[in-house]
């Protein structure tokens, strides 16, 4: 799978956030965006899986050099694209185990037996350093920050999507859990071939998760890429330069 963003142009209630973006995402590769908060980063990401609240002006999103801009989110999932939310919602009278299942279900992931699908899901609970208890929960409902990142990474294995949207994936995570994240991430990554579009604003996840190519996004614009330098380079440097240009 290819995901290709040409030329895009995105508003939220008649203000445009997203003012010309270009990129291209094939299967396999891990690309980065970087920026400051306000730049448009989380705009894009749901621009990219059809939130309502966006409204695409100009240009186009394609999925193997057809346009999915007319796509529900749902019909989008089902071709193998993720979003991982920057804040999850919490939902009531849903249990996590059963969205799982379903939503699994939906996707057309093989998953064996009710009890392989269990044993799957306690490894993978293991594996993040979650408690057993989140098999009985609603959906997000209770958890901390901490532990919404880890559900929806443990979500992103079971779907296991061709395509991968983390938006800011370390935020609310210590050093311990961003590992334990990074570790689950990099696993599906490699195992199942998936792209993976990571968006943040800081370059504390990227030592665990090492990108192909960095973005760097300002005012709704990509105005610098390159590789592993180029976080070198904002480490020392910030975004101050960009914001002046």
């Amino acid at each position: 799978m290819e995901l290709k963003i040409e030329d895009l142009h995105v508003e939220i209630e008649g203000k445009e956030i997203i003012k010309g973006l270009s990129l291209t995402i094939p299967q396999g590769q891990t690309h980065v965006i970087m920026g400051p908060n306000g730049s448009g980063k989380s705009t894009l990401a749901k621009a990219i899986m059809g939130h309502p609240h966006t409204k695409i002006t100009a240009g186009d999103i394609k999925v193997d050099g057809k346009s999915i801009k007319e796509m529900t989110t749902d019909e989008r999932a089902r071709l193998g694209m993720f979003l991982q939310f920057q804040n999850p919602v919490e939902i009531e009278g849903v249990g996590f185990i059963n969205f799982l299942h379903l939503a699994s279900q939906s996707m057309g992931v093989k998953q064996g037996t009710t009890k392989d699908f269990m044993k799957d899901i306690k490894g993978k609970i293991q594996e993040l350093k979650l408690s057993e208890d989140f098999i009985g929960r609603p959906l997000n409902m209770g958890f901390s920050g901490g532990e919404k990142k880890k559900s929806e990474v443990l979500q992103m294995s079971v779907l296991r999507p061709k395509i991968a949207i983390l938006d800011e994936p370390d935020s609310g995570l210590d050093i311990d859990a961003i590992r334990q994240v990074s570790e689950s991430v990099n696993k599906i990554a490699q195992t199942e071939k998936t792209g993976l579009l990571i968006i943040t604003h800081y370059s504390r996840i990227l030592s665990y998760i090492k990108p192909d190519f960095v973005h760097v996004m300002v005012n709704g614009k990509i105005v610098d890429e390159g590789g592993k330098e180029l976080i070198e380079k904002l480490e020392k440097e910030g975004y101050d330069s960009y914001l002046k240009a």
